[in-house]
């Protein structure tokens, strides 16, 4: 068994692969850049490498200080995590060459499924169903177009070298084909480099389904039964389940038999998964699932796998690198239960999915079957990667039982100042067609804002939060002769709003609340708290309108400012807000400074009405 392990990756997945090579007894090496030199899997590992600034490019996909890294420290082996350079075969072949132990696939199973039209080609000659459509060298529009019309539309054009949604096209028409592939080659060529396309069949009712794979080095190759991944946002996944609903026993055999024989095409080894494509139309059917492609490393979602399978798929990996054979045969692996897996990211559904950036001043998860994060209460979500904060996974007998469990722990779930897409997850959850598996990959897409989760807190809620804060006297605008119920004034993420609270439930001294329902999470503050202000800063009031960081100020404390002067410049989301007097006044409070990190809602300064100089 290897004795010691450099991580070639961060955040959740750094954290998983630690937690089970500690289990195994491995001696585990973290790396980091300076956005990460103190984030969670840089404290959990038995040592750490600083490998660069912050962009990931200067960083984390910098093959060369990764192996120099391993070097220094004198590990065995290199698990690349995934996404980063867990399919760059270039790499893997590096870490070869260094001497060390590559935990994944033989660098020719990663160019042999690399290009989908090569890899296509490959499944073709193994057996392998695949979708109809067009994979030649020929890539003249000319050809392209009359592939197209022979296959019949709608149409999918697919960069080769593609991934992530990227290069990736519907053509509902004959007319709308050129323009379409002129915007796909493009795309292609921007973020792959490379231009080729191949042209598939658009299956009516898609459904993603994929089947877990793993090799060893002794030519064993099982499966790990299915996963469905087909609820969708922007060919991003968002809940995974395994096993896939409404698939008969008969239909699993044949699919997952179809990913062995495709695993054993390229002579895998290690942790694989074949991607299908299925027309879901009539259910699902063998003759009807396609092969669409082959991720050579670790998924994502490998926990569905593991909770109805009881393996620890990591430790597959490492028992396989070190020359093991695999852990089971395929007649002792079963299916026990179902799962389910949400992607819970910083992000404001509300605000058209915006990442939320900024630290965890409050990191709640509600009670879960299994969380997968690499943060914690204090970490920072920067701007520099992947806004995911965790995988929560939930386990239950059957389908109903996982998917309600995994809505609980959303809805339980409180997490502050960021905004995430819990609501939005909880929303699809309970959503009719999810819950009755009626899925396909346009179900988010199709169900558009009734997936959006509610902008703004129930009256039940927002009453019972300002009862905790609104105390007798002038703070909350109550009086002790006060009738029975009275209106106070209040802001709820720094806009303006009017409560009928019951004053004798108010609590004295409490300076704000934190209201959650369904997932969404808002901060009520007296009025006078968060400086009284409101969107419109009518009472000059600043604040900030999200989080971000303070590049500039402007002005000083005591400074006679017009409407309309700047006052202060807030970097966020890689963009410069300028933030302006609303009215001829002084700056009567300012409490923001260069370099300074703010949240939403945050009062940045107050201006006091008089005349400008």
């Amino acid at each position: 068994m290897i004795q010691s392990l450099l991580i070639a990756n961060r955040g959740e997945i750094a954290c998983r692969i630690i937690r089970t090579a500690r289990q195994l007894g491995i001696r585990t090496v973290a790396v980091y850049s300076d956005a990460d030199a103190d984030a969670l899997h840089v404290r959990s590992a038995d040592e750490a490498v600083h490998i660069g600034p912050s962009p990931v490019r200067e960083s984390y996909l910098l093959g060369d200080r990764i192996i120099a890294a391993a070097r220094q420290t004198g590990v065995e082996a290199i698990h690349p995590g995934y996404g980063f350079l867990s399919e760059n075969a270039e790499f893997a072949q590096a870490v070869m060459d260094a001497g060390l132990i590559w935990v994944g696939p033989n660098p020719s199973s990663i160019t042999a499924m690399g290009l989908k039209d090569a890899a296509k080609k490959l499944m073709q000659d193994a057996g392998v169903p695949t979708t109809p459509g067009y994979l030649g060298d020929d890539q003249s529009p000319e050809r392209l177009k009359s592939e197209a019309d022979s296959i019949g539309y709608p149409v999918l054009i697919k960069a080769v070298a593609g991934g992530g949604g990227k290069g990736m096209r519907k053509v509902d028409s004959a007319a709308d084909f050129s323009d379409a592939l002129l915007s796909c080659q493009r795309e292609a060529a921007s973020s792959f480099g490379n231009s080729s396309v191949l042209l598939e069949k658009w299956v009516t009712n898609p459904r993603h389904i994929e089947v877990q794979v793993f090799g060893d080095k002794h030519g064993n190759v099982v499966h790990l039964f299915e996963r469905d991944c087909s609820l969708q946002r922007r060919h991003q996944k968002v809940i995974e389940e395994a096993p896939a609903p409404g698939m008969d026993a008969e239909t699993r055999a044949a699919v997952c038999q179809a990913a062995v024989n495709a695993a054993r095409a390229v002579d895998y080894v290690g942790a694989g998964t074949i991607e299908f494509i299925a027309d879901g139309s009539e259910g699902l059917r063998a003759d009807r699932i396609w092969f669409m492609e082959m991720n050579t490393r670790l998924q994502v979602e490998h926990p569905v796998t593991e909770e109805i399978t009881g393996q620890d798929l990591v430790e597959w990996q490492l028992r396989v690198a070190s020359g093991e054979k695999l852990p089971k045969r395929q007649e002792e692996l079963s299916i026990n239960g179902w799962a389910m897996e949400a992607r819970l990211y910083a992000e404001d559904p509300v605000k058209g999915f915006l990442p939320s950036i900024g630290t965890l001043d409050r990191f709640d998860i509600g009670p879960s079957y299994r969380t997968d994060t690499g943060v914690e209460q204090g970490s920072e979500i920067s701007p520099f990667y992947d806004p995911m904060i965790a995988k929560l996974i939930a386990w239950g007998p059957d389908r109903d039982a996982a998917r309600r469990k995994l809505a609980q722990t959303l809805e339980q779930t409180t997490i502050w100042p960021l905004k995430t897409n819990a609501g939005f997850l909880v929303k699809a959850l309970h959503h009719p067609a999810f819950a009755q598996a009626r899925l396909d990959t346009g179900l988010i897409a199709r169900e558009g804002d009734a997936l959006l989760p509610d902008a703004s807190p129930s009256d039940a809620t927002l009453a019972k939060g300002a009862a905790t804060i609104a105390a007798p006297g002038p703070l909350g605008g109550f009086r002790l002769n006060a009738p029975a119920r009275h209106e106070g004034h209040f802001l709820l993420d720094g806009t303006p709003v009017a409560i009928s609270v019951q004053p004798s439930a108010a609590t004295e001294g409490a300076a704000n609340a934190i209201l959650s329902e369904g997932g969404q999470v808002w901060q009520l503050l007296p009025w006078r708290a968060g400086g009284a202000g409101g969107a419109d800063a009518s009472d000059g009031a600043i604040l900030s309108p999200m989080p971000g960081r303070i590049i500039a100020v402007s002005v000083v404390a005591g400074e006679t400012v017009a409407k309309g002067q700047k006052l202060l410049t807030l970097e966020a989301m890689k963009m410069e807000h300028s933030l302006l007097a609303p009215f001829d006044g002084s700056v009567a409070e300012l409490n923001a400074s260069e370099g300074g990190q703010v949240s939403e809602g945050a009062l940045l300064a107050k201006i006091e009405k008089g005349d400008a100089a």
